[in-house]
């Protein structure tokens, strides 16, 4: 029975009403006259306490509130890829096309095209006994991804009727199943409560890595599928460029964005960048992998706090069909000002910075949704989702409390400094800050799909780089003309690396993406020309006159290089190299020995 109260407070986005008894916690319900949108997130006899999704001013006390029965839920069916949401799964283009340029209080605009048919092929047959997770059908969602209708979790039993192979609506009946001698109805349209997980059957290792095209990322610190990871970062320092290169660029199949409380510009310029954007893994406008999920900073502030769960429902949705989804959210601190403001309004005893004392207990709820999993289903297929949450630090304070509750849960933390991303250096994170736990895990992957030699090289370049670090202290004091020439060789090669390999162009048509193998290629050029220099100081060149070499500029463009030339200039770097090399130390050389 739905329940039927009436607002008794109002406390911002926090109202209070009476009457509600029956009434169910995380119950969806309408809200006034105009029929807000609130979920329930308390209950005390007959009074429930609930947070509305919609600006409260003008209600009333006395209006009515009337329970739905059901908890806040998405819609999961074919049509959600290229779709652009705001928190609680509201579509802006329909609100737009109903409401005009300001989206008007209590407009209900259905999250999927009711009118839209989709050609559907049957994929079980009458009689055949079936699980929860079986692919009943497909449905081609777009040109490069097919839509597998599952039988929903919890369901057991014998198909009795299924369609054959059409054009159907998705809130048609496709099947009917009987299970303990009740017949149910299987439609594409089904829907799941954003707050809990979603069930599988089994959770698998992270040994495959999550490729993202960005060399600091991919070989530095990587994530694998399956994986968490925080950006953490002052203001100015390239969080959100980096979330969407990552979203441009990362080789999942699925792709949800979601801006949670991010400023209105920022996600203005994604709604127009990305439909604009070319798939680099099918040449299809990249909108058609992606869900785009806007709650900005000017929008209610209980929507935002409910926009990470509806992104995230969405894509283990995608994910039980056995595909690859990673998901974005910018920011997670906005997500946690949510929690302490509706906290605050509801008079909890406040945590660590008014934070509420749930604010850990949240963060590790949803970061544990990520995973690598084998799905439900007899077929058992392979799916992940990845977790990649930026953090916004007050002042880039990294000891407050969400980075600080991020990072005991993310087994990947990549740290952004304003200093490098003042300096130009992008992407601008720390990699002597960073740090990925997967390393070990997809060393396997990395040696038989790059090259044997990858952690060697890897840990390599990561000592000079801490070296450097070391040697920066004694330079600051005394200056770099007294440092030894394997010293100055060791600056030398950290100043390569992070010239030549660790800066990358966002917006170059081509170091935007660097595969793997080329990645792989570019750092046996700088292993080459650092073992090179060695030999030359034991003839007794200097260190100034290597640095000067010609072929450090060549070096530092090899990221811009095509793949379809990038092999043969590789080549030619490194023949240069030796032809430049062969010339120090020689008599009437620069840094040459005395004939």
């Amino acid at each position: 029975m739905k329940a039927q109260g009436t607002i008794i407070r109002v406390i911002g986005p926090v109202i209070a009403a009476g009457g509600m008894r029956g009434s169910r916690m995380y119950e969806l319900v309408r809200v006034g006259s105009e029929q807000l949108i609130g979920e329930i997130i308390g209950l005390e006899k007959d009074v429930a306490t609930i947070q509305v999704y919609e600006e409260t001013s003008g209600i009333t006390p006395g209006e009515p509130v009337i329970g739905t029965g059901m908890p806040l839920s998405v819609e999961l069916a074919p049509g959600l890829l290229g779709t652009i949401y705001d928190g609680i799964q509201r579509p802006l283009l329909g609100l737009e096309e109903k409401s005009g340029f300001y989206i008007q209080r209590g407009i209900q605009v259905p999250p999927l095209d009711r009118s839209a048919l989709w050609d559907f092929t049957p994929e079980v047959v009458r009689g055949d006994h079936v699980v929860a997770g079986d692919i009943i059908g497909s449905v081609p969602e777009t040109g490069t991804l097919t839509h597998k209708i599952l039988v929903p979790p919890g369901m057991e039993g014998t198909v009795r009727e299924i369609t054959g192979k059409g054009a159907y609506r998705i809130d048609d009946t496709i099947a009917t199943i009987e299970t303990r001698g009740e017949k149910r109805a299987i439609r594409m349209l089904q829907y799941w409560p954003v707050r809990r997980a979603r069930p599988f059957a089994t959770k698998l290792e992270p040994t495959i890595p999550l490729i993202t095209g960005q060399r600091i990322i991919d070989t530095f610190f990587p994530i694998a599928k399956g994986g968490t990871a925080a950006v953490p970062g002052p203001f100015g320092s390239g969080k959100t460029v980096v979330q969407q290169q990552l979203a441009k660029w990362v080789d999942a199949d699925i792709i949800v964005y979601v801006g949670c409380g991010e400023r209105g510009n920022e996600m203005a310029d994604v709604l127009r960048e990305f439909p604009r954007l070319e798939d680099p893994l099918t040449g299809e406008p990249l909108m058609k992998r992606t869900v785009l999920i806007a709650n900005t900073s000017n929008m209610p502030v209980a929507a935002r706090e409910a926009s990470v769960y509806t992104g995230i429902t969405i894509a283990e949705y995608y994910r039980d069909m056995g595909y690859d989804v990673a998901l974005m959210a910018d920011s997670t601190s906005r997500w946690a000002e949510a929690m302490r403001e509706i906290s605050g309004r509801l008079e909890e005893m406040p945590g660590e910075e008014g934070y509420p004392a749930y604010l850990a207990s949240r963060l590790a709820a949803f970061y544990e949704r990520a995973g690598r999993i084998t799905t439900l289903g007899t077929e058992g297929r392979t799916g992940s989702l990845s977790i990649i949450g930026a953090v916004s630090p007050p002042g880039g304070d990294f000891s407050e409390p969400v980075t600080q509750n991020t990072l005991r849960i993310v087994k990947v933390f990549w740290a952004l400094d304003a200093e490098l991303a003042y300096k130009r250096h992008f992407p601008a994170i720390d990699w002597l800050e960073s740090y990925s736990l997967y390393s070990d895990q997809v060393r396997g992957w990395w040696h038989e799909h790059a090259g044997e030699k990858w952690d060697e090289i890897r840990d390599s370049m990561m000592a000079r780089l801490q070296k450097e670090s070391e040697l920066e202290e004694i330079v600051q004091l005394v200056g770099a003309d007294v440092l030894p020439e394997n010293d100055k060789r060791v600056l030398l090669i950290a100043e390569i690396i992070r010239e030549s390999f660790l800066m990358q162009h966002a917006f170059h048509r081509v170091d935007t993406y660097c595969r793997p193998e080329k990645q792989y290629a570019m750092m046996r050029v700088i292993l080459a020309f650092e073992d090179q220099a060695r030999t030359a100081l034991e003839r007794g060149a200097g260190t100034d006159a290597i640095g000067a070499l010609p072929v450090r500029t060549r070096m530092a463009r090899l990221g811009t290089i095509p793949d379809d030339n990038f092999d043969d200039e590789c080549r030619a770097v490194c023949e240069e190299m030796r032809t430049q090399f062969g010339s120090l130390g020689a008599p009437g050389q620069e840094g040459g020995e005395e004939p």
